[in-house]
């Protein structure tokens, strides 16, 4: 007996896998990595346990500042240095263990004290480290608030924002060569324009489309039966 042929059936995806592949996700959109990150994961192999090795990487820069490590010169970019050598082999991990969702927190944590740290041993205006903590800290909370309405910022942005590690290179590397306050000043600058006029763009563009879909939704629903046959007869002559 011949029988008509079937649709191939769309596999449907495993629940416990999406829920993981949306956690991963989330994760590493709250570490923030860069370019440099970026480029150099895929070379890592496995990489390191991402908790230890940022908990390790935030002790070490407390234990630089308590110790009074952070003098004129080099010795800046020590934090920067054990921070980027001890977190950065961590991008390659899943960020599905137990207490891997500590892993951006304690990241976050890292970055804001080293340049407090380095800024304040290299003698940099308050206000001006303020602000940078505050520009770096408005991403954070605009990216996870996004990724919990399921609104994913653009790959770019985050390429574009430098990530952890090459704005604490740049500071580092400013505070070394003792020029960390225009160098503090132009990068603050760069990164207020970019996280703002993205954001606001962004979210106006969601607020058009929420509207416009409303307003679509309203009309269907205002349009008599009539009105709709004759629009949904209409659509059909001119396919």
């Amino acid at each position: 007996m011949i029988t008509q042929p079937q649709a191939m059936a769309t596999p449907t995806p495993d629940p416990d896998e999406e829920r993981r592949r949306i956690q991963t996700a989330r994760l590493l959109a709250y570490r923030d990595d860069g370019p440099l990150t970026h480029a150099l994961a895929g070379k890592l192999g496995r990489g390191l346990p991402p908790v230890p090795a940022t908990l390790v990487a935030l002790l070490a820069v407390v234990a630089f500042v308590v110790t009074g490590a952070l003098t004129p010169g080099p010795a800046m970019l020590l934090p920067v240095a054990t921070t980027v050598l001890l977190v950065l082999p961590t991008a390659p991990r899943d960020h599905l263990g137990r207490f891997d969702w500590l892993t951006p927190p304690l990241l976050r944590a890292t970055e804001l004290l080293a340049i407090v740290a380095i800024g304040l041993a290299a003698g940099a205006p308050k206000w001006l480290l303020f602000v940078l903590v505050y520009v770096v800290g408005y991403h954070t909370y605009d990216t996870v608030y996004r990724t919990r309405q399921s609104i994913w910022p653009p790959a770019w942005v985050f390429h574009a924002g430098l990530g952890w590690e090459l704005r604490l290179l740049i500071i580092g590397v400013g505070a070394a060569l003792d020029r960390l306050t225009p160098v503090l000043a132009v990068l603050t600058a760069y990164l207020f324009v970019l996280f703002a006029v993205e954001s606001v763009t962004s979210w106006v563009r969601l607020d058009k489309a929420s509207a416009q879909a409303s307003a679509d939704s309203e009309q269907d629903l205002e349009a008599s039966p009539e009105e709709q046959l004759e629009q949904a007869t209409g659509e059909a002559d001119q396919n």
